[in-house]
């Protein structure tokens, strides 16, 4: 069994950031950009799941404004997958949002165009939860990455 817990350690922050995106190659990379991301974390809602004391899964938020909150990173171990691990910290997230009175949950992910197997379930896994598909910004990473920018209702 898993618990879901916001984080506010940022060192604790860092080290799960590091942890689980180095251990998802096919979804996070280059390194170094991993690596960035663990410190811009540390200022950011955070939730991870554990397995007793394993962090299996992470959530880092951005926000935009008083309305709008970006899932800006989410990871879950592989070993994890399709065991409720997602679904669990996105109701936490959710919580959080409502809370602090956030209306809407955005996320961006790599489009269909793309033709990337990794990124099909993880698109599968948003429309499964409730996500709508708002826009493709086909240079907002580069060219081969289109980013699909979806949203949710919380409010």
């Amino acid at each position: 069994m898993f618990e879901i817990r916001e984080i506010h350690d940022k060192d604790l922050k860092t080290s799960i950031t590091l942890e689980i995106m180095h251990a998802l190659p096919d979804w996070f990379s280059p390194p170094e950009d991993i690596d960035r991301k663990s410190v811009i974390h540390r200022d950011m809602p955070f939730f991870a799941a554990f397995d007793g004391d394993k962090a299996i899964g992470f959530i880092a938020l951005k926000i935009h404004n008083k309305y709008t909150m970006d899932m800006f990173n989410l990871g879950v171990l592989q070993e994890y997958h399709r065991q409720g691990v997602g679904h669990a910290m996105l109701e936490a997230v959710e919580d959080y949002g409502r809370k602090n009175g956030f209306k809407f949950i955005t996320v961006k992910t790599l489009d269909a165009s793309a033709q990337y197997e990794p990124y099909e379930r993880t698109r599968a896994f948003y429309f499964k939860n409730g996500f709508y598909p708002l826009e493709v910004f086909p240079l907002f990473w580069n060219e081969e990455n289109p980013c699909l920018f979806l949203a949710k209702y919380i409010g």
